[in-house]
């Protein structure tokens, strides 16, 4: 697979970036590019590289290989710090400090940073402004770890699992504030496991696996323009005849088990020829629905979808 091509209007810019910790190898000559004014998603199973390239574009570890510049300089420059916001999920923050104080604390260390109190507001943290954070709940760190992350109005924000923990409502004033981020010109890198979330938000993708990226592109040229069929039904049905009926290039599966899958160009025929084989074995088929692929399907295509250690 060819190296994405450079952007002149590259926040981050990474070139065969490697990274080894003793024998393994945790980021292999890793090529990405993250743009103004876009969210870049960078997605992966665990243990694929995902949060060592952070750290390495947020200045907290060196690279053994390749190159790394963050707007336009070595990520270690102490001048990016008022450039770039990160939120991580360590969080970062002491315990015993309230989450109002915190935040404060963090505008503080800018020039001309967002309105603290503004910031609880949007995020729904006016309430346990007092709050010390050791008492605040999972979703109610995230959110302050957020804030924290933006409230120096960053050109660039690294955002890792922003809606981890979150209840719907929370999870769609999150998307708003990164979509808002976005038209400020803000260069957004999300890592998240939600694919919808990705596929929602996202303007470039990057996938990548053990260190490597595996593909990249737009939302809709990694889930093309494909439809496919699914069904449910009795298990363990023999899908040779089905293929065999089915117009060249089509596919059928059956995973997991009793859920069908069919790819392939979906026309009146196809349906056709899979409502009769259905019937010729006398199965009535519950769900059926014509859907695009979507970025989980491409992901788990990529990586795989046993479980990693």
């Amino acid at each position: 697979m060819a190296p994405p091509a450079r952007r002149v209007d590259a926040a981050v810019e990474l070139d065969g970036l490697v990274k080894r910790y003793g024998t393994t190898m945790a980021v292999d000559g890793l090529t990405f590019h993250a743009a103004r004014g876009e969210v870049t998603a960078l997605l992966g199973p665990n243990g694929a590289g995902k949060t060592t390239t952070v750290e390495i574009c947020a200045g907290f570890r060196r690279a053994d290989a390749g190159t790394a510049r963050v707007l336009g300089r070595d990520p270690a420059d102490r001048a990016l710090r008022a450039r770039v916001g990160v939120m991580s999920q360590s969080g970062g923050v002491p315990v015993s400090a309230r989450a109002g104080e915190f935040l404060r604390l963090v505008a503080a260390l800018y020039a001309d940073p967002v309105d603290p109190a503004a910031l609880l507001d949007r995020l729904g943290l006016t309430e346990h402004a007092r709050t010390p954070y050791k008492r605040l709940s999972g979703g109610q760190r995230q959110r302050l770890s957020l804030a924290a992350a933006i409230v120096g109005r960053p050109e660039l924000v690294f955002l890792d699992e922003p809606t981890t923990g979150l209840d719907p409502q929370a999870r769609h004033a999150t998307w708003a504030l990164i979509e808002e981020l976005r038209a400020a010109g803000v260069a957004v890198v999300l890592t998240t496991h939600h694919m919808d979330e990705a596929e929602r938000l996202a303007d470039q993708v990057y996938i990548v696996d053990r260190g490597r990226v595996v593909a990249y592109g737009t939302p809709r040229e990694l889930t093309g323009a494909e439809r496919q069929l699914r069904f449910r039904a009795r298990s363990g049905l023999g899908l040779d005849e089905l293929l065999a009926a089915l117009p060249p290039g089509s596919a059928a599966k059956e995973s997991p088990a009793g859920y069908y899958l069919i790819e392939g160009e979906i026309r009146p025929e196809l349906l056709a020829t899979v409502t009769a084989w259905c019937a010729s074995h006398g199965v009535l088929t519950e769900d059926l629905r014509i859907e695009r692929r979507t970025l989980e399907d491409v992901f788990l295509e990529l990586t795989g979808r046993e479980l990693r250690p």
